[in-house]
């Protein structure tokens, strides 16, 4: 009886707690890289917004730690990153964003005028950004 309860106790103790989903169904994770692409889109776009480029390096740096802490590798992570396929994903989804909220191809001031919302929302967007 011994052998089997230490074998169950082991085999339980093997596998994980819960298995994580894949990085690219964490909401999290992929509500902020949307919200980095949509901040980028309008910093490049509006020429009276500029980047909180320290700040947003920090951010990253602290997304990064949360995967990790959630128990993805540094490998994962960086597979993740490098996917070309959930890079297209969230940019898709970062211009269905700033088309629904106004942005224009061609039309730099429709973009300034979402950063200056966002900026004022204080939200994860506007606090990538800052206005010059």
């Amino acid at each position: 009886m011994k052998p089997i309860c230490f074998a169950l106790a082991l085999a339980t103790l093997a596998t994980p707690a819960a298995a994580l989903e894949p990085l690219a169904q964490e909401k999290y994770i992929n509500d902020r890289l949307v919200a980095a692409r949509v901040a980028d889109r309008i910093r490049r776009t509006c020429p009276s917004i500029d980047a909180r480029l320290l700040y947003a390096y920090g951010e990253a740096r602290k997304l990064k730690r949360y995967a990790q802490q959630k128990g993805y590798s540094n490998a994962q992570i960086d597979a993740f990153l490098d996917s070309k396929e959930d890079k297209k994903r969230i940019y898709a989804v970062a211009e269905d964003y700033l088309t629904r909220n106004g942005a224009r191809k061609g039309d730099a001031e429709s973009f300034c005028r979402l950063g200056r919302a966002e900026i004022a929302k204080k939200n994860v967007i506007g606090s990538l950004l800052v206005a010059k």
